[in-house]
């Protein structure tokens, strides 16, 4: 069924939604696009700048469609460079069965008869030529360059300095809880920890506030009898992580880990970006209702290929109030795809460009390094003492019980024997494990996945 360049130019809101759906009409931007048996419905991922591809869809009998992105707009700028695409042939629609998330929005859409009416009021004039064309800027005269320029920097001194301010305190209030007693703070740490947490999000400090926040919560978890110790490790942890963004505070690590993250265009302007195209698998997520009201939905995934880092994590956050949402990812699929990593001294943290989804998922993992497990993790935190959690590829070994029933992960060698947070009942517990994913964090190993004589396991407790 073809679209007709006209009826997607009827479509638009406005101008500046054709030109936003003209720049994103760019293949690399675009995954698993597909259309119907009968040539009625398209659909496809596009990248945004989250973890997760917004979905879109629609409908070529009538035009209707669907987009999971936020955009108040409709059809939004995702929808009208799918259509716009469809009707150029610059995107390749592989022919298939119609996948669960658009049959479900098909089932619950009333079918219009044609395309949707456009809304009373005055019709401002649409161009799909002119979206396509790029304007030529006015070129600014030297003044007003370095006035730009004078501008920007003030505004990163600034921020800087904020930032710089909101660790002093952060170490002040630290000092306080000490010299009160971890006992009072323990009892009091949720008050405690979020009144430090707002004076750093006025510090341009979100992210260390959000740490900081969620920091009762992962005390509460402990045995009663370990949480005064797991203050001091949280409490120094954070000590470090601001004695290091003092000594060093242009560091985009640290700044990631203080303030927030680049965006999505900033990082793939930079020239030191690492990207990556391997094949991928999924070997864990994980959806966190965080205290600030926002979900955050992290994925781990494992690199079935040679080169570049073995493990990327992709973090997304959305606000509680919008409900919950689906994963594009299915724990244990296995994808081609292309990732920027955000730089760092052992990159992992990553957005996913462009994923293709692959006809076989057996592509084998990674065998694990020889050498010490502990070792290699002792050498991480020694050199990044501040992180909370790192992900591990453990080599042969097994699920051991201990006499009180607490389940450890013991090597082949014997070299290693670590705790482990909790472990699924199943075959996990019985079986050598040829190999595994964990993550390791202050209460041990928390096992993701493994593969053994019986295939892949899932070990998620």
């Amino acid at each position: 069924m073809k679209v007709d360049l006209k009826a997607v130019e009827a479509l638009a809101p406005d101008q500046s939604s054709l030109k936003a759906a003209a720049g994103l009409r760019k293949p690399a931007k675009w995954s698993g696009a597909g259309i119907s048996h009968d040539g009625q419905l398209i659909w496809s991922a596009c990248a945004g700048s989250g973890a997760n591809p917004y979905r879109v869809m629609a409908d070529l009998a009538d035009l209707g469609s669907k987009c999971t992105c936020p955009s108040r707009k409709f059809p939004c700028k995702h929808v009208l460079a799918l259509l716009w695409m469809r009707a150029e042939g610059s995107l390749a629609f592989a022919t298939g069965e119609t996948p669960d998330w658009v049959s479900e929005w098909l089932s619950r859409r009333r079918k219009t008869g044609g395309t949707v009416a456009p809304a009373s009021g005055p019709i401002l004039p649409k161009d799909m030529t002119a979206a396509a064309v790029v304007e030529a800027e006015t070129p600014e005269d030297a003044k007003a360059i370095a006035r730009r320029v004078a501008a920007s920097e003030k505004r990163a001194a600034e921020t800087e300095q904020a930032m710089c301010d909101a660790v002093d305190a952060l170490e002040g209030w630290i000092c306080d809880q000490l010299r009160q007693g971890l006992a009072s703070f323990i009892d009091d740490a949720t008050g405690r920890c979020r009144r430090i947490a707002a004076r750093l999000v006025d510090g341009k400090a979100a992210v260390l506030a959000g740490r900081i926040d969620e920091l009762p919560s992962r005390l509460l978890a402990m045995p009663a009898g370990d949480r005064v110790r797991g203050a001091v490790v949280e409490l120094g942890k954070l000590v470090l992580l601001a004695r290091a963004f003092r000594a060093d505070p242009k560091n985009a690590e640290f700044r990631r880990l203080i303030g927030a993250a680049e965006n999505r265009e900033a990082l793939l302007e930079n020239p030191a970006t690492l990207r990556l195209t391997s094949t991928w698998e999924v070997i864990g997520e994980k959806v966190e209702t965080r205290r600030d009201g926002l979900v955050s939905q992290t994925s781990w995934l494992l690199n079935l290929g040679g080169d570049g880092p073995r493990f990327a994590v992709l973090l997304d956050y959305y606000p509680a109030s919008a409900g919950k949402r689906g994963s594009v990812f299915t724990v244990g699929e296995q994808f081609d795809g292309e990732l920027a990593f955000y730089p760092a001294q052992n990159p992992e943290r990553a957005i996913l460009l462009n994923r293709a989804s692959r006809e076989d998922s057996d592509a084998h993992w990674p065998i694990a390094k020889d050498g010490s497990i502990a070792t290699k993790i002792a050498k991480r935190l020694d050199a990044e003492p501040w992180l909370l959690e790192a992900p591990v590829l453990l080599p042969l070994g097994r699920i051991v019980m201990d006499a009180n029933g607490a389940p450890w992960w013991k090597s082949k060698t014997g070299d290693d024997i670590l705790p482990v947070e909790a472990i699924a009942d199943g075959p996990a517990r019985a079986t050598d494990l040829d190999c595994a994913a964990a993550i390791w964090s202050a209460g041990g190993l928390r096992m993701l996945a493994a593969q053994s004589i019986w295939g892949r396991i899932d070990c998620a407790g």
